[in-house]
């Protein structure tokens, strides 16, 4: 019998701490500007942005906390670190995003049974500012959203901020050209149709990852197959895979080897497919023999569970 581990240790490729810095003074700086103007134009439509805007200020510090925290060093009492507050975050900021979305549901709908008139101008040069502010935010982070899950929330949040103000651009636009002044709260109802649609996958990955399901781009079918088509493999069980992180999976299975297998050579092999084929980066295999495996609690225990197999007929 042998207990051997093989670990892999990998971090995102950039820093998101200075975006995260950058992007929360722009908009806290966006949010006095917007404040101000709708106060003085008496737009209770750029007063509720700025009210918008200032959560997503908090859904900013939000990622930017979990993205520090995850990056907290390991100890005795927490063995993982604090890896998983970016999944935390991540669910956080979806919420976050879906209750606002609520309350400007709420206010567009009220405004469609009561429309009122405002001064157009300030709000459609306000709103037209927040689309560079925003989308500026929102572009820091676009290049880590597709492969780390607290970045693609703050990307997520600041895009829609962008959609909402040019929402508000097109509506003040057609407003002052048409003294429709329904069109407002009517846009808004479709914008907010059309975040709440791409935040339910935030929300729902977010928290299937809180609970340690499999990571979407991981395919466990095909993890336990390549494992058990390693040379001397004869079976397996206990195979586990969840996320460490919004940007790293961690592996853990049980190999039952043949007699006189090179074990070191054998992890090696594992380790270097699981990175390669499936980005895995934490992974810790343990070898028994058939000997062992037959008396292993484990191994008993999940031999109706998914995470056991034996390789097929040759």
């Amino acid at each position: 019998m042998s207990h051997d581990h093989a670990h892999a240790h990998h971090d995102l490729p950039q820093d998101f701490g200075a975006r995260f810095a950058l992007g929360i003074g722009l908009n806290i700086a966006f949010v006095v500007i917007e404040a101000f103007y709708g106060w003085r134009a008496g737009s209770l439509a750029l007063l509720a942005d700025a009210g918008h805007n200032l959560g997503d200020v908090g859904g900013l510090a939000l990622g930017w906390a979990g993205l520090a925290a995850g990056r907290l060093h390991a100890s005795d009492r927490h063995t993982y670190g604090w890896q998983r507050a970016s999944i935390l975050a991540s669910f956080l900021n979806a919420v976050l995003l879906l209750v606002l979305m609520g309350a400007l549901a709420l206010e567009a709908f009220q405004r469609l049974a009561h429309p009122g008139r405002i001064d157009e101008w300030p709000v459609l040069i306000v709103a037209a500012v927040g689309i560079l502010i925003n989308g500026a935010t929102a572009w820091l982070f676009a290049s880590g959203a597709r492969s780390d899950l607290n970045l693609r929330g703050a990307f997520l949040h600041m895009a829609a901020d962008a959609l909402v103000s040019l929402g508000v651009v097109i509506s003040a636009v057609v407003v002052l050209a048409t003294g429709w002044m329904w069109l407002d709260p009517a846009i808004s109802l479709v914008i907010v149709a059309v975040v709440v649609w791409g935040t339910w996958s935030l929300f729902s990955q977010s928290l299937h990852l809180m609970f340690d399901g499999v990571p979407r781009e991981v395919d466990l079918p095909a993890v336990r197959g390549r494992l058990l088509g390693l040379e001397g493999v004869l079976a397996l069980h206990d195979l586990h895979v969840w996320a460490l992180s919004t940007s790293k999976v961690s592996l853990t299975a049980h190999l039952v080897v043949r007699q006189g297998v090179d074990s070191a050579a054998l992890l090696a092999r594992a380790e270097h497919m699981l990175h390669d084929a499936f980005d895995i980066t934490h992974v810790t295999l343990q070898l028994e023999t058939e000997a062992f495996a037959a008396h292993c609690a484990l191994a008993a225990a999940a031999s109706a569970c998914p995470g056991s197999a034996a390789p097929g007929p040759a």
